[in-house]
């Protein structure tokens, strides 16, 4: 697939088959939409501009760079077990309004994880894990600092097991900074592999939504337990990961105002809610894409005067990045990563938990549901019908199989308004990209 686009003056090219992406003028561009088979005027364009484009629409074509052949072999899936996300702590201190995880509960009752079951989920995953050498455990909850205790102990058990079989454990905390205190703060930057930091952006935005038991904001609560870890953190992986809604469609200054707080590394990511009033819907797509488009403006000013930070949506790699192969995965929820639950339940992911029907067995019984898993292993890009004249497709490939089903009843039904979002990103990342080199030059 050829898809042809352009941002403010720029024209670009891009193949699908061979990730290339080629910036041209705004004639070739035109030229090749018409040879694509759209009803485009070349009235103003010369037999002669027409041949000369025609000449390098061949030439990339011979060098395998346009119109290229597209991957079409579905992925070879193993059944080894390559990470878990431990539910340490179906609570949390916020009451956070958009929460997908029912205020930490996940639609059921407030409890912790024993170390017992933290230690069994642990088990699980390296008897499962076949030769995998690296293994990996994300800390969730709820808020997993409120069990705070069971994470450092499950830490130092997992390091000491994994040792015994030659494997190692990468671990990830997610954590809305409200017990981020200096003890804890020195743990995570020792052992933690990466750190999230929930933060919404400006304070007015992050309090209306982001509010504590007693019902007010967090923010005043939270800022300088996260500024001081970003301090000590250094050069080791972190990310500050907002939320923006309905209510905040100007979120591009959200992301500014946590790059102007200090945090070169920024996740803002769209709500995936029914609630009216903070739900995103297709009324709000053309203001969330001039945001987006805003948002690109600024980055290249800041990463052309040196003060440049890392914007997850903004990271495409055409050239070094997983092969095509991989890319039609999809995300490995279900097959190759489980949640655990408190009580060692598991589900495909954590946004499954709580919804009985995907429920695949518990760590102290060590099975799983082989159909359960079986539909997940057997899901990918190629299952995913709808994604089959998407430019971006093996980008996201295919959306997030918890929202697809949560908006649609089925994990291979995309779900069509973050797909919108996905291919406005994918476009303004690739004129990053390609403005970036230059700079470089």
């Amino acid at each position: 697939m050829v898809h042809v686009f352009h941002y403010q003056d720029k024209h670009y090219i891009f193949d699908t088959g061979s990730s290339s992406l080629h910036e041209c003028d705004e004639k070739t561009a035109r030229c090749l939409r018409h040879k694509l088979g759209e009803s485009v005027d070349l009235s103003d364009i010369s037999e002669e501009e027409i041949s000369a484009a025609e000449v390098d629409f061949d030439e990339l074509k011979q060098a395998g760079l346009l119109f290229a052949p597209e991957e079409k072999a579905r992925p070879v899936k193993s059944n080894e077990v390559k990470a878990l996300c431990l539910h340490i702590c179906h609570d949390c201190n916020l009451r956070c309004k958009y929460c997908f995880a029912d205020e930490g509960t996940y639609k059921s009752r407030r409890e912790f994880m024993s170390l017992e079951t933290a230690k069994k989920a642990i088990d699980f995953l390296i008897e499962n894990s076949g030769s995998r050498k690296i293994l990996e455990t994300d800390f969730f909850g709820g808020e997993p600092l409120m069990n705070f205790d069971v994470v450092k102990e499950t830490v130092a058990y997992a390091k000491e097991e994994a040792a015994k079989r030659g494997k190692k454990f990468l671990f990830t905390l997610t954590t809305n900074g409200l017990l981020l205190k200096d003890d804890v703060a020195e743990f995570l930057n020792n052992e933690m592999e990466n750190v999230v930091l929930s933060l919404d952006g400006r304070q007015e935005v992050h309090d209306a939504v982001r509010k504590t038991a007693n019902g007010k904001g967090s923010f005043d609560l939270v800022i300088e337990n996260i500024k001081n870890f970003v301090r000590i953190r250094g050069d080791k992986h972190y990310y500050v990961r907002g939320t923006f809604t309905a209510k905040n469609l100007d979120f591009y200054k959200d992301v500014l105002f946590l790059a102007d707080s200090g945090f070169d590394s920024i996740s803002m990511e769209p709500v995936v809610t029914d609630i009216p009033d903070l739900a995103i819907g297709k009324e709000h797509l053309e203001t969330v894409a001039a945001g987006y488009d805003a948002l690109c403006d600024e980055y290249l000013k800041r990463y052309a005067a040196g003060k440049g930070f890392n914007f997850f949506h903004f990271n495409v790699d055409l050239e070094g990045g997983p092969c095509l192969s991989k890319r039609v995965s999809a995300c490995g929820a279900g097959n190759e990563y489980f949640s655990v639950t408190p009580s060692g339940d598991l589900y495909p992911c954590h946004q499954f938990v709580g919804d009985a029907q995907f429920c695949m067995g518990n760590v102290y019984e060590g099975t799983l549901d082989e159909k359960i898993r079986e539909k997940f292993k057997n899901s990918c890009l190629f299952t995913r019908k709808k994604c089959d004249g998407c430019f971006a497709k093996y980008i996201c490939s295919g959306g997030c199989s918890a929202n697809n089903y949560h908006f649609n009843g089925d994990i291979d039904e995309p779900y069509g308004i973050t797909c919108e979002m996905m291919k406005k990103r994918v476009e303004n990342a690739m004129h990053i990209l390609a403005e970036k080199k230059k700079l470089q030059k």
